[in-house]
């Protein structure tokens, strides 16, 4: 009776290690869909792209970096909290979702404006009420947004005015290109700025600019 007893304890324990080894083989497995996985094409949308030469020719290198589809949590959190659920939910708000473009100060990358390019997609229920939740996460980090509508071609100038308005003073400055006296883009400068330069950028002329 006793050998009887030791053999089922042991057929338990060749069991336990059995089970434990087909579920480190099936997680294995899911690890790679037997779909499998292709490469995009490109990163950007034609029109993302070519607004991203635009925004190249509209900050100074030295000063500014520009990014693409970052990912918001990567910039923005909720407020520490002790209610751990409560700052999960607002994280899940977010985590799923990215800014077109990211400005950075070029020297710490610090987040210093972000860029939504507005098409005809944003007229839909759906990503309005996805770009109001944008607008009030940045209101609540103080974290500049600046929405532009989507067109087939763009002054340089008057996205650099547009830039500036929404800038810190010291970010206007460079942006603009401009020395300190400068610094304050009112709507009157605004106006001149965007007569500086009648040069449309077209879409698809500046393709070669992206980096």
């Amino acid at each position: 009776m006793e050998w009887i007893l030791i053999l089922a304890v042991l057929g338990f324990v060749v069991l336990f290690i059995l089970k434990g080894i087909a579920a480190n083989v099936g997680a294995g497995a899911d690890s790679q869909s037997s779909l499998g996985y292709r490469k995009k094409e490109t990163l950007f949308t034609e029109a993302e792209r070519s607004f991203l030469g635009v925004l190249d020719q509209c900050i100074e290198p030295a000063q500014h970096r520009v990014f693409g589809k970052v990912r918001v949590a990567d910039i923005v959190e909720p407020n520490p909290t002790k209610n751990r659920s409560e700052w999960s939910r607002a994280f899940g708000k977010i985590k799923a979702k990215h800014f077109d473009y990211v400005i950075c100060a070029a020297d710490n990358l610090k987040p210093v404006c972000v860029i939504e390019l507005d098409d005809k997609s944003h007229s839909q229920k759906k990503r309005q009420q996805r770009d109001l939740l944008l607008e009030n996460v940045c209101k609540d980090a103080k974290l500049p947004l600046v929405r532009v509508p989507a067109q087939r071609s763009y002054k340089p100038e008057a996205i650099k005015a547009l830039l500036a308005k929404k800038f810190a003073s010291r970010t206007a400055a460079s942006i603009s290109g401009q020395g300190s006296s400068q610094v304050e883009v009112k709507v009157a400068q605004k106006s001149e700025v965007m007569k500086a330069d009648n040069t449309d950028v077209p879409v698809g002329d500046i393709g070669g600019a992206v980096r």
